[in-house]
């Protein structure tokens, strides 16, 4: 168990980089720092292109604004619960916060035993929600001028010591943590919901 808790952090560690705030884009172009691909944005499905489809009901499918958006903030979120997860279940807690007996139980024990911090927590979310979503315009139609992944929160200004260069990196490097914690997320509900889904965690002592 302690194996797999030390490898799980490391990788939570590893999945956190700067947010930085990005230049204005409206369609997913190439990146430099994409090597895998060849600098081509992944998208074998075409997803980024649905709205591009003829025939189709007007607005019926996301702008690339949009897509963006949703891919970086739930790339964020993941690498917190991932993180998150490792945490607790290594015995790090808040002091005073409620304690669940498993984190697939936690969000309950919490709404339901610190009702007042979680209606807090759930007005900030639900504030950072509307803002990423249409406060600067509606980015589904892609008429947004909000840069996707820009909050407006860098109270370090941290972007600001950075050349455009290493700005695009760090963006670069923000998604493709981020892909990697929504499907580590992904395979922690899988090996909880269904036992011995995942093999390798049934090989690092994880439960």
């Amino acid at each position: 168990m302690k194996l797999a808790l030390i490898s799980s952090l490391i990788a939570g560690a590893a999945a956190f980089a700067p947010a930085p705030v990005a230049k204005t884009s409206t369609a997913l172009n190439k990146v430099a720092f994409n090597p895998e691909m060849a600098g081509e944005v992944f998208d074998p499905m075409g997803f980024g292109k649905m709205h591009e489809i003829k025939g189709a009901f007007p607005n019926m499918f996301p702008n690339p604004q949009f897509l963006e958006e949703s891919e970086i903030k739930h790339g964020r979120m993941a690498m917190l619960a991932w993180t998150g997860v490792w945490a607790t279940e290594s015995g790090l807690h808040f002091p005073g916060a409620p304690v669940a007996d498993d984190w697939t139980t936690a969000l309950g024990v919490w709404a339901r035993e610190d009702p007042g911090g979680f209606g807090i927590v759930l007005l900030l979310l639900s504030i950072a929600e509307g803002e990423g979503v249409s406060h600067a315009g509606d980015n589904f139609r892609g008429v947004s001028k909000k840069t996707p992944g820009d909050m407006g929160f860098d109270w370090m200004g941290m972007t600001k010591k950075l050349s455009a260069d290493k700005l695009e990196r760090y963006q670069t490097v923000e998604k493709k943590n981020g892909r990697a914690a929504m499907i580590a997320m992904a395979s922690l509900f899988a090996m909880k919901a269904i036992p011995g889904s995942v093999p390798i965690m049934d090989m690092l002592g994880a439960n």
